[in-house]
């Protein structure tokens, strides 16, 4: 009887473990757990070719990869919960292949759906993912991209081990350059919509036309690092408000700057083979690379992204190496809401241009246009025929006293300022493009001024978008922070 009782016990106590295990979340009074964490870095370059690159006006086909595209992945766990964070080498991931990747890798980890983020670095040399029609180039990496997020997120899981967990930042301002200008009097051009803006977008480097940037830069690099028991660095995740830098040798996908980052930071650290950088995008929607008002030396292709990568990985270990402390007990949690805005839509007159734009068939007609005035066309035609009404994700994540908010648009940088400002956390990281890409996010100030971010077609969504989320993320910011 006795041995019976033995053995009964240890199948129950056995089956109570593996529940708990699986358990994607676990409340055990205030003091957290001993902080896990796996990494994984899937490739998910095409492996089919030509494609098409997003990003341009006009098609952009890539006949090879000049440098490999990824998904890399971190998941975080304690007795509070388990998470995943990833960052994918792409212009922004259609928001159902986002989805069907977390499925999959929910269904193999028990990592539930509102807990993993997915962010996209914005490079503007990777293949579309939205496209479904059968057969097609696009679709089947469409299906390698679900595949390879969910799989970076499942190896990561595989990968847990015990860790420390440390945070800074360290600003690199001279490469972070506000792309938003007022001009001189009289030097503004018609936009699409033959209407004057007050600031223009990319307005060059000639110093008799650029009158001030209209608006600021953020210029942290703030890191996350994480060491395993050896206290070795075992993988970091960086976030930096910079658009991507472009340039690439034509004809070859590559993820950019935020690719050789990644490549660089094992070697600034020394670390082993088995560690994973990753740089997500931050607030860039108003922010690129480009010096206006001063010329740099002329430079080969990808070489820009060469210097900008080495720079912000030498940033980066500058920020590694002053850490005041790694913690192995650290708070870990994450909040998700699902927030529901409306499509922008053209007035009566906007579309009744818009459709006679279009059916002009003369070109020299057309040439006689404003630049960009049939793309903007068409981008009115489609805002007409949307539905009312859009929900998008946002996420909040706290790890210790790091808060980081996630946003599905192309955020204006005032807004990731306003956000670390007005965090509870001692420090705030903000990632753009998470979760999906519902184009720009401009602030009520901004879309005053007008420019190509606030168009309608680059802005799809309601005018205080901003307001809305700004304020959601804050009171999540606080949740999470009590």
């Amino acid at each position: 009887m006795k041995i019976f009782s033995h053995r009964l016990f240890a199948i129950l106590t056995l089956a109570i473990t593996s529940i708990l295990t699986s358990l994607p979340c676990l409340a055990q009074g205030d003091e957290p757990g001993a902080l896990q964490a796996g990494a994984a870095a899937i490739d998910v370059s095409p492996q089919h070719f030509p494609v098409n690159m997003l990003g341009q006006f006009y098609e952009n086909f890539a006949e090879t990869a000049h440098d490999p595209l990824y998904a890399r992945a971190i998941v975080l766990k304690n007795d509070q919960s388990c998470i995943a964070m990833v960052v994918v080498d792409n212009l922004g991931v259609d928001p159902a292949v986002i989805e069907a990747a977390k499925q999959l890798a929910a269904k193999q980890t028990n990592i539930p759906t509102h807990r993993i983020m997915v962010s996209s670095t914005h490079t503007h040399t990777a293949p579309p993912t939205a496209i479904t029609t059968a057969g097609t180039t696009a679709a089947k990496y469409r299906e390698l991209m679900i595949n390879g997020i969910a799989e970076s997120i499942v190896q990561a899981h595989q990968n847990l081990r015990a860790v420390e967990f440390g945070f800074n930042a360290k600003p690199l301002a001279d490469e972070v350059f506000n792309r938003r200008w007022h001009l001189k009097p009289g030097k503004m051009p018609l936009n699409p919509f033959g209407e004057l803006d007050q600031v223009k977008m990319n307005p060059g480097n000639n110093t008799s036309t650029l009158d001030r940037p209209a608006g600021p830069t953020d210029p942290d690099i703030t890191i996350i690092s994480l060491r395993d028991a050896k206290h070795k660095p075992y993988s970091l995740f960086a976030n930096y408000s910079l658009h991507y830098v472009g340039a690439v040798p034509r004809g070859g996908v590559s993820a950019d700057y935020f690719g050789e980052f990644a490549r660089l930071m094992p070697i600034r650290l020394r670390a082993s083979a088995d560690f994973v950088a990753m740089m997500s995008n931050g607030t860039s929607g108003d922010i690129n690379n480009i010096p206006f008002g001063s010329t740099r030396p002329p430079r080969e292709r990808f070489e820009q992204i060469q210097i900008v990568a080495q720079k912000s990985s030498d940033v980066a270990w500058h920020a590694y190496q002053e850490i005041p402390e790694h913690k192995t007990h650290v708070a870990l949690n994450m909040l998700q809401r699902e927030i529901t805005l409306r499509y922008r839509k053209p007035t009566a007159e906007q579309l009744e241009r818009a459709k006679s734009i279009l059916k002009i068939t003369d070109q020299t007609e057309v040439d006689r246009l404003p630049r960009l005035a049939v793309p903007y066309a068409n981008r009115t035609v489609i805002a007409a025929a949307r539905p009312e009404t859009v929900n998008v994700k946002i996420q909040v994540i706290r790890i210790g006293d790091l808060g980081i908010c996630c946003i599905p648009f192309e955020t204006f940088v005032e807004i990731g300022l306003e956000l670390k400002q007005r965090s509870p956390l001692p420090q705030t990281m903000v990632i753009s493009i998470a979760n999906g890409r519902y184009g720009y996010l401009p602030t009520p100030a901004q879309h005053r001024l007008g420019g190509y971010e606030t168009w309608l077609g680059t802005n799809i969504v309601q005018k205080n978008a901003s307001v809305l989320l700004t304020t959601n993320l804050l009171e999540m910011l606080e949740a999470v922070a009590n």
